[in-house]
């Protein structure tokens, strides 16, 4: 992910989100407030349900297939209004649900000299606050695609940051406002199977309330697992 380590490199800090920073899925949880709110129908809903069958069964899935229907929900509302939705939305039901012990290891890494980064699969507006929240250095995450009047499309603008595009969305982030081969990944922190890449990527991983699967591959691989479910 990284050139040769050098003197004047930048050490990097990533933290996953859902289900590392928070204590839930910021996408479901989404779902269940445009439900709650009017604004999903049920139809739209099982479709969803649908995507995530598929997903958990490791049928065939698109990655962008869940995002386009939850933000075809939205089709007729200006930007503006979706993006203070989701911030309405984090505000409400997010902000209870981060970890204590996530946001005393951004301190940390803060302490030790390392720019933190968010990476996460879940909406670009809903990210941005988030890392606010935490004190983060930058963030990235899955971006939708705006027209030329800035209204958004409902299709997504480029890859999901999931799996192994987080490796390269990290990179890409980290070239652009670091410099290519001035920064090195230190640390990530994650929680599910998927992140394994990202894990792999770093001079030192952090399983966080592991799935079954990465539980598995920490113990293998020697990573420490760490319990913030406390």
């Amino acid at each position: 992910m990284q050139s040769s380590v050098g003197a004047q490199q930048q050490k990097v800090a990533v933290f996953d989100f859902d289900g590392t920073s928070i204590d839930g899925q910021s996408g479901s949880l989404f779902t269940r407030y445009l439900f709650s709110h009017g604004m999903m129908s049920p139809a739209r809903l099982a479709r969803l349900a649908w995507w995530g069958i598929r997903y958990k069964l490791h049928l065939p899935f698109r990655q962008d297939e869940a995002r386009e229907v939850v933000f075809g929900a939205l089709r007729g509302r200006t930007s503006e209004d979706v993006d203070a939705l989701m911030t309405h939305f984090h505000d409400e039901v997010l902000a209870p649900l981060y970890r204590p012990q996530a946001l005393a290891e951004v301190a940390r890494c803060h302490e030790r000299g390392l720019l933190v980064l968010l990476v996460s699969a879940t909406f670009e507006p809903i990210a941005e606050v988030a890392a606010r929240r935490m004190g983060a250095d930058g963030f990235v995450a899955t971006r939708m695609e705006r027209d030329e009047r800035g209204l958004y499309t409902g299709r997504v603008d480029g890859p999901v940051v999931a799996g192994d595009e987080k490796c390269r969305a990290v990179e890409r982030w980290c070239d652009s406002h670091l410099g290519e081969g001035r920064w090195v990944l230190e640390c990530a922190y994650a929680d599910h199977h998927t992140d394994a890449p990202l894990l792999e990527a770093a001079r030192e991983a952090r399983a966080v309330c592991p799935g079954k699967t990465l539980a598995i591959s920490a113990r293998r691989r020697g990573w420490p697992v760490l319990d913030w479910d406390d």
